[in-house]
């Protein structure tokens, strides 16, 4: 009788349904022990920020589906005139090519970090942030192009007006996403190049000795940032 009385006891105590499962994964700590302020911050970032490219890329798709103007053709708009002759695409192209290398890159800079090589590690992470000005640079030349050739965020010579709203906003988003990712890999680096990382030299990023994390959480930021392109590239430069 008193075991019986103790099992229903423990079963009312145990919040039903939805509530029940909160309070199981609460209680188990085995599930973010291990994960540092630093890194669980990036991902809630990174959650909040797949959330806007989103909406942005929703918006896009809405307003080019909704439209009764014809949308303008991204291998007209965006090609290059090389040799006499229109190449569709290609800048685009050679921007995509640049950002997945530097991905490349920010994953070995990653890995050097850990085994404590700082050279290759501040070379690799310098490597990855030059070929991340170089793709914000083309990406200047692209909307200087585009915007000599009329296109507006209220419209332009092709088509729809929308596109151009469309093209600044998404754009210029992940743009300024990339140009904050170089800016800190510049710092991350010449940190690790002196070796803040060994020393625990109080600072930015540098408050604790041996947290050779944070060029991980360097390489969360900029993988993202090249994923989000590949999305970009293929919704609005393909469609």
């Amino acid at each position: 009788m008193a075991e019986t009385t103790l099992t229903h006891t423990s079963q009312l105590d145990r919040p039903p349904g939805w509530r029940g499962i909160a309070a199981d994964w609460a209680s188990d700590q085995r599930a973010f022990k291990n994960v540092s302020w630093g890194k669980a911050m990036m991902w809630i970032f990174l959650l909040s920020d797949t959330f806007i490219f989103g909406c942005f890329l929703l918006s896009y798709m809405t307003a080019r589906i909704s439209t009764r103007v014809p949308w303008p053709n991204p291998s007209e708009v965006f090609a290059l005139r090389i040799g006499g002759s229109e190449i569709p695409l290609i800048l685009i192209a050679i921007m995509t090519f640049v950002l997945i290398s530097s991905s490349g890159t920010m994953a070995m800079a990653v890995n050097f970090g850990y085994r404590r090589d700082r050279r290759k590690t501040a070379i690799l992470m310098l490597l990855t942030a030059a070929l991340g000005a170089t793709f914000v640079g083309m990406q200047a030349f692209e909307w200087t192009k585009l915007i000599t050739e009329g296109v507006r965020p209220w419209g332009n010579p092709w088509g729809a007006a929308q596109f151009g709203s469309c093209f600044f906003m998404i754009t210029g988003f992940h743009g300024t996403h990339v140009t904050i990712g170089v800016i800190f890999l510049i710092i991350v680096a010449r940190k690790v190049w002196r070796g803040d990382f060994d020393v625990g030299r109080p600072g930015f990023f540098t408050s604790r000795r041996g947290r050779y994390e944070n060029v991980e959480i360097m390489g969360l930021y900029w993988h993202f940032v090249d994923l989000v392109w590949v999305f970009i590239f293929a919704f609005f430069y393909l469609w």
